[in-house]
């Protein structure tokens, strides 16, 4: 019950894969922090977590349910970078270098969730911040957020990545 059951056919594409797109912006520098908001099943945190073994991620979700299957599949995969967080988002007292996460509210409504948990020096291309997954037509709700938009059509040829896009909002910008 962690995904939706019409995708099970679908999980590499809908989840494994969307959940790398961010790794077609950026490579995570070694002991980069990185807090995975609302990981749900575990995306996009644990096919990241594989990706950059040595880069410190933080699985976040506050139903237990979700956090115990998500520390069983770290267990299974023998993943010593990962960190589970039973707790709501706003809850957590740690800062990061990057937040990610996959559509959990609308983006002003999760900015207000992470504001003031960022590291202040970055170590990346990019200043840290919020690398957000989203799909749809997101003119609106971004309307007065400065923020970037990056295409993940651009990365995969998949239609099921017509309408998905990293959001990438600076932490100065919260």
């Amino acid at each position: 019950n962690l995904i939706s059951r019409k995708d099970n056919s679908q999980l590499y594409l809908r989840h494994v894969l969307h959940s790398l797109s961010i790794a077609k912006l950026i490579k995570f520098k070694i002991d980069s922090d990185i807090l995975d908001v609302g990981t749900g099943g575990g995306f996009p945190g644990l096919p990241l977590a594989i990706l950059f073994p040595k880069v410190n991620f933080y699985l976040n979700d506050s139903i237990k349910k979700k956090i115990s299957v998500v520390k069983d599949i770290s267990k299974s995969l023998n993943l010593s970078n990962i960190n589970i967080i039973h707790s709501r988002a706003e809850d957590i007292d740690k800062k990061f270098d990057f937040i990610v996460s996959r559509a959990v509210t609308n983006m002003s409504g999760f900015m207000k969730l992470v504001k003031n948990k960022f590291h202040e020096e970055s170590k990346h291309e990019i200043e840290n911040g919020i690398l957000y997954l989203k799909g749809g037509d997101l003119r609106k709700e971004l309307r007065n957020i400065n923020h970037k938009s990056y295409p993940i059509i651009n990365y995969f040829e998949e239609s099921f990545f017509e309408t998905k896009q990293i959001i990438y909002v600076s932490y100065r910008y919260l």
